[in-house]
């Protein structure tokens, strides 16, 4: 009998067994499931994504409102688009450090709070040259959210549900694209003129301090989530991720904590560490961390900032050596075109909207012949900046400078953002079918092809139309490219080749934001030619790209 009892306690544990084993991040995220909490999250994403999105383009549609109060010269407007990509230049590589050492809740939480303040400085900016520092601080700050939310957002959904959230990310600032120019048409066109503690406010203020509302809701609700438990696990912080875990569970599937499944994670950090591991697992160990950290460990393994920092520019060697070299620099001069092309154009479209709208009223009010060309209209917006800013530095009656706004003049725009929208949808739709590289080749051409058809257009109805087409084109390039830089290199160096590729194509942005109004100044085919020009060369960088459908990831 006693023997027949220790065969049924040999028995017995192997089905006990397998829950008792640490779960890795997979299946413990897995176990949380989908429900209240993700739907929860994606809506708080909705603001963040509107918040990066409004400190980009914003000042985009306030230059026909505020070229009067901030006397605006051409490059002055080019330096206000272009100003916030500078910003997030300068901050790119300090925010990955401080996201893969101090999580990305707080960078969330202290950078929308960040970006608040600096637009609501901008809002309060009685002329140019305090604008464009809060402008650049606003980038500055915004660099950190606007990249730490997708892994934020990727981190706290499972593997079924991530692609579908990419998706869902690109149809969020698509949205948030769409709600920019429906904000102007209600505000920008009003008269109004505040008096506020000897401030002078007018619509376009108002404006940029209603676009701060996106970044203040993400402020006031980020702090209501859980840290990354895959953060918490890669720094050893197992007792904070399994909370984290019993958190997003309760949520899901309406049920107590202490009815989550696992019991136990897995233990990221090497063997060499697990000396030390009940230090790090009581969420109180960061010491233990740093002692026991490996030689070879991963850089967000690393707690001592010096260490992590070493680590950080020792991951980036890989890229700038053998057999990743030429692959990564093809990746930054493709981006650089596409960015520069992109952002180019569709920062400088609410101007010339605005000009063509201003442009066809003075046409008709004097029964003037003809269409309204895109030279046309380059000329008349040189003529009539230049023509203001004489007036001004002469003073006098004839000083007065005017603004010509209406609602009418944002139309266009909101056309152009729809169509973003759409063709970001069968994007969606057709990438499987025809793949990243052929879907990018064939966007930077037709892309390309309008820059330059531009130069032709000889009405507003045409010009309006490659412009949508321009830059739904744009976008989807953008967005393959970095879905093809994902599937190119292998996992260690995934974030880094994103983080370096956006950063050498924000420098494009800014470039480009420059040098498009000094070309205007010389003729009406130069700044198409050069926006056409990066697109055709990108066309043809893309074509080296060795990426094939459906491929596995390295």
């Amino acid at each position: 009998m006693i023997r027949l009892e220790e065969v049924k306690d040999d028995d017995t544990p192997p089905p006990r067994k397998p829950p008792q084993q640490p779960a890795d991040f997979e299946t413990a995220i897995d176990a949380a499931g989908f429900g209240l909490f993700n739907i929860l999250l994606l809506l708080v994403a909705v603001g963040a994504a509107m918040g990066t999105v409004y400190e980009t383009s914003t000042m985009s549609y306030i230059l026909p409102s505020a070229e009067c109060d901030l006397h605006l010269t051409l490059i002055d407007k080019g330096v206000l688009n272009a100003v916030t990509y500078a910003g997030m230049i300068s901050s790119a590589i300090l925010w990955g450090y401080v996201a893969d050492t101090k999580g990305r809740k707080k960078l969330l939480v202290y950078g929308y709070l960040a970006d608040t303040i600096c637009v609501l400085g901008g809002a309060i900016s009685q002329d140019v040259v305090q604008l464009m520092i809060f402008k650049y601080l606003g980038g500055f700050t915004m660099s950190g959210p606007f990249a730490v939310l997708m892994t934020y957002l990727t981190e706290l959904h499972g593997r079924q549900y991530r692609q579908r959230i990419m998706m869902l990310v690109g149809i969020m600032f698509s949205l948030a694209t769409l709600s920019l120019p429906g904000l102007a048409m209600g505000i920008l066109p009003q008269t109004w003129d505040i008096q506020i503690l000897g401030l002078s406010l007018h619509a376009w203020q108002v404006f940029v301090a209603i676009s701060a509302v996106p970044s203040i809701l993400s402020f006031a609700f980020f702090p209501f989530f859980p840290e990354s438990p895959k953060f918490l696990m890669s720094r050893g912080r197992n007792k904070e991720a399994l909370e984290a875990f019993r958190f997003i569970y309760a949520l899901n599937k309406r049920q107590p904590r202490s009815a989550f499944p696992i019991k136990e994670l897995a233990n990221e950090l090497s063997p060499k560490s697990d000396a030390q591991q009940p230090e790090q697992t009581s969420g109180s160990g960061k010491p233990a961390v740093d002692k026991a950290l490996p030689k070879d460990a991963d850089v967000e393994l690393a707690s001592k900032p010096k260490s992590s920092l070493h680590r950080g520019l020792l991951q980036l060697r890989p890229l700038f050596v053998k057999p990743y070299l030429g692959l990564s620099l093809l990746v930054y001069l493709l981006n650089f075109c596409v960015l520069l092309g992109q952002n180019t154009m569709r920062l400088w479209l609410p101007q010339l909207f605005a000009s063509i709208k201003e442009y066809e009223q003075l046409a008709s009010s004097q029964a003037q012949p003809g269409g309204t060309s895109i030279c046309s209209i380059v000329e008349y917006s040189v003529n009539r900046t230049q023509r203001q800013l004489e007036a001004a530095a002469m003073g006098g009656g004839m000083a007065e400078c005017t603004v010509n706004v209406s609602a009418s003049s944002y139309t266009n725009n909101l056309i152009v953002a729809s169509a973003g929208l759409v063709s970001y949808t069968l994007a969606g739709v057709l990438v499987n079918l025809v793949g990243v590289k052929r879907i990018m080749f064939m966007c930077l051409f037709a892309a390309g092809s309008c820059a330059l058809g531009m130069y032709w257009s000889s009405s507003s109805t045409t010009t309006v139309a490659l412009a949508s087409i321009f830059v739904s084109m744009g976008s989807i390039s953008g967005t393959s490219l970095i879905s093809a830089s994902l599937s190119m290199f292998p996992t260690a160096l995934r974030t880094m080749i994103v983080s370096l590729s956006m950063m050498v194509g924000r420098m494009g942005s800014l470039l480009g934001n420059i040098f498009f109004p000094a070309l205007m100044t010389t003729g009406c085919l130069p700044p198409f030619l050069m926006v056409s020009c990066f697109m055709f060369t990108g066309c043809l960088l893309a074509s080296f790209l060795p990426v094939k459908n459906k491929a596995v990831l390295k």
